[in-house]
């Protein structure tokens, strides 16, 4: 048997259940593993996985599914460790809804806890799925019973108001206090166990049920909130030790990235020598990710930090910059237009004067700001 297997979120690896299954699986055939998503990409990582599971590519859940099905796998697992069984069958519904080919889907959902379950979505071969509930002692959920109730409890819903389209979209399993992420921004916090998203003309212009964010809906700007992607509480959960890895010499100059949106793919600036990020989300996820490849950042923020990870960490040398609310942007778009001349990435010979160039532009800006400097013990 020629088995796909699509690995979502960092929780399923961290559990230990990725590598379980991706083992179980083994025994019935040839398996492929792939995963998409950047949290889940760094918890592959630090379970030394990347060679077991595919990280080399971004893909979403469903273009992953697809992908296996166009390379006529037999049977496609999605697995999956959402915050609840309500949660995971929600996202299992949604990806499946979005798949372009007719795949052969069985999900994978919370293994190991009491509301774990096996979803069939389009998979026939009961003694197969039988076999599988059994050895991980997991219940078997009929597709048919998820779909009555996401089509009862989540669907889109349309109107028009003042003669714009505005679209309701519910989300699904979110609890109060929680960050509510599109596309990888945080666009505002939930104080309710019922919560919508409306957007007119693909702007976000209300949350129902929780707190919009203004800053984040116009980092995000204008989007397709009906397929959207839309996540709630931390990014990773998971109290991890990071994996760190040794940094190749460099030849004499310095590369710098420049980074202003959390949710672009961190992992392609694992080999700059230093990355300037903009924002406080985005300083944390950045920060976080490039410890474990020892890239230091410098951090423009404004104190406006929205807790995405539960742990932060920062290689040495990492310099965080805090300014007056709403100046982090302000700062970010000078230092991109006149120091890295809107480049992504520049090269320098002096890492301190680098640094003292930016302090440069920020005192020529602004007369308040408050530096914190990273330095571990070895």
């Amino acid at each position: 048997m020629k088995i796909g297997l699509v690995v979502h979120g960092p929780h399923i690896v961290d559990s230990g259940y990725a590598a379980k299954i991706l083992e179980l699986l083994k025994g019935f055939g040839y398996v492929k593993a792939r995963l998409g998503g950047t949290m889940g990409r760094t918890a592959v990582y630090d379970a030394h996985l990347e060679n077991n599971i595919d990280i080399s590519t971004k893909l979403l859940p469903s273009q992953s599914i697809d992908k296996f099905s166009e390379e006529k796998f037999d049977v496609i697992f999605l697995i999956n460790y959402g915050k609840s069984s309500l949660t995971g069958h929600a996202f299992g519904y949604k990806v499946f809804k979005r798949c372009q080919t007719q795949p052969s889907l069985i999900q994978i959902e919370r293994p190991g806890e009491e509301d774990g379950t096996i979803v069939p979505w389009s998979f026939n071969d009961i003694h197969f799925i039988k076999e599988l509930s059994e050895r991980l002692d997991l219940k078997i959920v009929s597709p048919d019973d998820i779909v009555t109730e996401m089509e009862d409890k989540y669907k889109f819903e349309f109107d028009f108001k003042d003669e714009k389209l505005r679209l309701v979209r519910k989300i699904a399993g979110v609890s109060p206090d929680e960050n509510i992420f599109v596309n990888g921004i945080v666009v505002g916090r939930s104080n309710s166990f019922e919560v919508f998203l409306v957007a007119e003309e693909g702007i976000i212009t209300e949350l129902r049920g929780g707190e919009l964010k203004e800053h984040g809906v116009e980092k995000l700007g204008t989007i397709d909130l009906k397929n959207a992607i839309i996540k709630t509480g931390l990014l990773r959960k998971s109290k991890i030790k990071p994996r760190v890895v040794e940094k190749k010499d460099q030849n004499g100059k310095y590369n710098i990235a420049f980074l202003n949106h959390a949710a672009e793919d961190i992992y392609q600036l694992k080999d700059a020598d230093m990355v300037v990020t903009v924002g406080d989300d985005t300083t944390l996820v950045a920060g976080d990710i490039l410890y474990r490849f020892k890239v230091p950042v410098i951090g423009i923020t404004d104190g406006d930090l929205d807790k995405v990870v539960e742990n932060g960490f920062k290689t040495d040398g990492s310099m965080i910059i805090e300014l007056e609310n709403g100046w982090d942007d302000i700062i970010g778009h000078k230092l991109f237009n006149e120091l890295f001349n809107q480049r992504e990435r520049i090269e320098t010979e002096n890492i301190e004067n680098f640094k003292k160039q930016i302090l440069q532009i920020i005192n020529n800006t602004v007369s308040t700001y408050n530096i914190k400097l990273h330095h571990y013990s070895k």
